[in-house]
């Protein structure tokens, strides 16, 4: 799988990243090499919430859809 993480030069020195496909999922690192590792930990954290599936009334059509 691959995914877009947009770094960003952090004002304090060091560097933070975003990962725009998963919202809330960002880290910070002191160098580009500890960053990278913890935007890994970060997205592996991120994907391994548990969350519960969302309710829909019995009429309510699913669909999947490819794009």
């Amino acid at each position: 799988m691959r995914i877009k993480v947009v770094v960003h030069e952090a004002e304090e020195g060091g560097y933070w990243a975003e990962v725009p496909a998963i919202p809330g999922c960002a880290t910070q690192g002191e160098t580009m090499e500890e960053l990278m590792a913890n935007v890994r930990e970060a997205i592996e954290a991120c994907l391994d919430v548990e969350v519960n599936p969302p309710e829909h009334a019995p009429s309510d059509k699913i669909l999947e859809i490819a794009l």
